[in-house]
């Protein structure tokens, strides 16, 4: 039963088999498509359907993130996003959610602010091909106001495939600092060209959170693309693979990836990603100084 499956599923590599099982195209098809995806069929929260960007991609409802409830308004409670365990079963290290629509920008600051987030990556352009994969919640460089929180850019800066930003938010006369990391260079259902600057977004979020100034925020990391599966899941994976071979010299790609969907299903969504995950984390590995 894909429970069991996703409750029990291992396969740890050593570094140096995971150079190979990186290189072995056909070994990686199959164990993507065994791992089930652990897809909510349906929801039921009455009204809960327009805040979705997408039908079938919809919160899974045991680890789903719950705001507080509005007066008169029974869907405010709603948003779609998961609590997601990081390396050696961390409770809560992330929540991944769709990127925000027009009707779920305020929502999702709600969710920023109650659950005292410090990073926020952001994997997707607001455009891709024509469609819209992500409303623009931030502002470019000065300020703005979403309902009752005003957002304003302290600092930006460039890197290759990404910028970094600190916001500062106000709200009911508080203000809180946030790093928001936006990384445009990984197009929809595909992998970018070279895992380089991924592995560098992990080291910049994981250096972030142990910064003084954000280490008084104390929260999840949000990482959101446009569905919160894709991009998100492989950025989430990559985190836990790269921290599990910091600490174990070994890596569990098949268990991080169920205890990724058990937390929210379809997590890495196509084989290629899946693949691309491998490759990071063998590039990765091979920075060490003894392999």
């Amino acid at each position: 039963p894909p429970d069991e499956y996703l409750l029990t599923a291992t396969r740890r590599l050593t570094i140096d088999e995971l150079h190979k099982h990186a290189q072995d195209a056909r070994l990686l098809y199959h164990e993507f498509w065994t791992i089930p995806t652990n897809h909510l069929e349906k929801l039921r929260i009455y009204g809960a359907g327009m805040k979705n960007r997408y039908g079938t991609i919809i919160p899974n409802e045991h680890s789903r993130v719950k705001l507080p409830e509005l007066p008169g308004d029974t869907v405010s409670s709603y948003i779609n996003a998961n609590y997601i365990h990081g390396y050696d079963n961390e409770q809560r290290a992330f929540i991944a959610t769709q990127g925000p629509m027009s009707n779920t920008i305020i929502d999702f600051w709600r969710m920023i602010w109650q659950e005292n987030v410090p990073v926020i990556v952001m994997i997707t352009k607001l455009f891709e091909k024509n469609k819209s994969k992500c409303e623009r919640y931030l502002p470019d460089d000065r300020a703005i106001t979403y309902g009752p929180f005003h957002i304003k850019v302290l600092s930006v800066s460039y890197k290759t495939d990404f910028e970094i930003r600190r916001l500062c938010i106000e709200f009911e006369n508080q203000t809180r600092e946030v790093e928001h990391l936006w990384f445009s260079g990984w197009p929809d259902h595909s992998t970018p060209d070279l895992p380089d600057s991924l592995i560098d977004l992990v080291k910049i979020v994981d250096t972030s959170r142990l910064d003084p100034e954000t280490l008084k925020v104390k929260g999840p990391v949000v990482v959101h693309c446009s569905a919160g599966i894709g991009r998100t899941g492989c950025f989430i994976a990559l985190a836990n693979g790269m921290k599990q071979l910091d600490r174990e010299n070994v890596v569990d790609v098949v268990r991080i990836l169920c205890q990724l969907r058990r937390d929210r299903g379809g997590m890495v969504q196509t084989n290629e990603q899946y693949q691309f995950l491998y490759q990071a984390l063998s590039e990765y590995a091979r920075t060490f100084k003894n392999f």
